[in-house]
This record gives C-alpha cells, structure tokens and sequence, in this order.
C-alpha cells in the first residue's frame, strides 16, 4: 500500500511540475514574442541586377496589383550544381507555354539564401539569357532558412498567382499544369479569391517505405503524427516543394507567417486551415535528388519540435493570426 501511494506521489509531483513548467514556458514565449512576425529585410535585397548593363531595379510588392500571369519563387542555398538542371526544365516549359498561350507570362524569383558557393553567378546567366523581366535574382545578405527566403521571394513578386518549388528539381515542372487545373476550380480563375494547390508525394509512400531503413520509415511516420496531432489534419504530405497560391492568399499568409526554416510548409497550411482558405492535394511525379542538405534524424528532431512550438504559440496567443481572415 505504501509503494502504491509513493507511486501516486511521484506521478502527482511529476504532473504538477510538467504543468508549472508549461506555464513558464508559455508566460517566457507571450513576453519575448511578438504576435506577428517582424520581416527584416535589408536594403540590398530591395533590389535586383540587371547583369547586362550593371543597373539595379527595384523589386516588385505583393501589395501591387498583379502584372503577369504567374511568379515561380525558387529558393536556394549553396546550389550551383542542381540549380542549373532545374531552372533548364522549368523555363523549357514556361517558354513552350508562352507560345502556345500569348496570354500567359512569367517571372522567375531566384532567391539565394546566403549561398556561400555560385549560386548567385549561376542564376544570373539566366537573366542575361532570358533578361531580368523574365528571371530576376534576389540575394539575401545572410541565410534565413528556405521559408525565410520563399517569403521574401514572393513578397517580391508580380504574378496573379504564386508557385515555389525547389532548387533541385525532384518535382518535374510539367506538373504545374496539374495544380493550374486544380487551382481554375478552387478560386474559379480569380487570383483575388484564396486557394492553395499543393503537390503531394503521399501515392508514392509505400515505394519509398520500401526503399527506407526501419529507423527512417518511424521517423517519418512519426513527423506525420505530429503534423496531423498538432498542426493539419487533412493533408498527407505537408513537405512537398511544390504548392501554388494566388495572390489574395499569398499576402495573407506570408505576412503573418513566423517559421523560416524546415517547417515552415506547416505552418503554411496551419494558417490556411484556420483561414479556411481551400487546399487541394495533388499527386506529383517526384525523384530523390542527391545533395539533400537535410540529415532525417536531426532534420525530423528539429521538424518535431518546430511543429509542437507553433502549435503552442498560437495556442497560448504568442502568436497571432488576423481576426478578420478566420473563418
């Protein structure tokens, strides 16, 4: 009986400093955080070059009314090999869309995120070749993490509608026509209504579980556990490089959105799930590229707990979404 109560005890001391200790987090967070995010932007990167003539331009406002058709943001850190491989596939397409469709145009927002390599070289030979009102380089002074540089890249941008993918190509850029079908039925062509199309790997899960090791297959089902208990729960893959907004919802999310690193595509669709904004999942054909800067334990780790934080954050008003867009 004595051991049945020291037991009881020790859970009951156990739970109660679990619980003082949450409070002190959270009383910490409300007094150090702000409740939207403050954007730092320097003055450099207002700017791009024009690497023919040396001149700079101002960058575009996602508060502007919209001049092109569709904007690509491409973040990128230290990716002078793949980015060339990728930027070669996407503007063949965009180029091919062009002239089948003299209503369509583009730009490109290269978004190099501190690169200490040539990166910020490799992307302008595109801006000579396609010229700076198709293909545009932003360089950030320093590294921000990838969401970091998506938000600056698009609040740059001049499109009605918004896409990031990824530096390195493993979504095949031929998808986008997928997501521009799903997106004509979420906002019924308009870029002044809010819809987000995402592309999604989840059809191909059980071909990756089968190529992973025991230990990598918990990891991820682990970070979709998470994902589903803490942040969004009717979306199966939130990490796809690969997801289209249009404008309206663009500066509704980006303007608010904290998390500049890894996670920050949860977050994403944890506002647009509280905004009530229309998200469509959509399968893409996907390839493992290597030079993946992200090592899955630490990675997942980091993931895990950025996940649990925003949660907590808006769960206790540290952080804040604007009253007037919920739903």
């Amino acid at each position: 009986m004595l051991l049945t109560e020291y037991v009881q005890l020790i859970l009951l001391l156990g739970s109660g400093f679990v619980f003082f200790l949450l409070i002190v987090i959270g009383i910490i967070l409300k007094v150090t955080t702000t409740p939207f995010p403050k954007i730092i932007r320097h003055k450099k990167e207002e700017y791009f070059e024009n690497p023919t003539t040396g001149e700079k331009h101002k960058f575009a406002s996602l508060e502007d009314e919209p001049t092109i058709q569709l904007s690509v943001i491409i973040p990128a850190f230290d990716e002078e090999k793949r980015l060339p491989i990728m930027l070669d596939e996407c503007l063949e397409y965009l180029e091919a869309k062009q002239k089948s469709d003299k209503n369509f145009s583009y730009e490109l927002i290269i978004v190099s995120d501190g690169s200490r390599d040539n990166t910020v070289e490799v992307a302008q030979k595109y801006s000579v070749k396609y010229g700076t009102d198709k293909v545009r380089v932003l360089a950030l002074v320093v590294n921000r993490g990838k969401g970091g540089a998506v938000r600056l890249g698009m609040l740059s941008a001049r499109g009605k509608y918004l896409l990031f993918a990824d530096a390195d190509g493993a979504t095949k850029f031929t998808d986008y026509e997928k997501l521009e079908q799903s997106m004509k039925q979420l906002c019924g062509g308009s870029p002044n209504n809010d819809a987000i199309a995402i592309g999604s790997r989840a059809h191909l899960e059980k071909e990756a579980t089968a190529k992973r090791t025991l230990f990598r297959t918990i990891l991820m089902h682990g970070f979709h556990f998470l994902v589903w208990a803490f942040a969004v729960k009717k979306i199966r893959d939130t990490q796809c490089g690969f997801k289209l907004l249009t404008r309206s919802t663009a500066r509704k999310i980006f303007t608010v959105m904290h998390v500049e690193r890894w996670a920050f595509d949860v977050e994403l669709l944890f506002i647009a799930q509280a905004y009530g904004i229309p998200v469509d999942e959509i399968a893409v054909n996907w390839t493992e590229i290597e030079g993946s800067k992200l090592t899955p334990f630490w990675s997942s780790l980091q993931m895990g707990r950025d996940l649990i934080f925003i949660w907590f954050r808006y769960a206790i008003g540290a952080w804040q979404l604007k009253k007037e867009h919920i739903h």
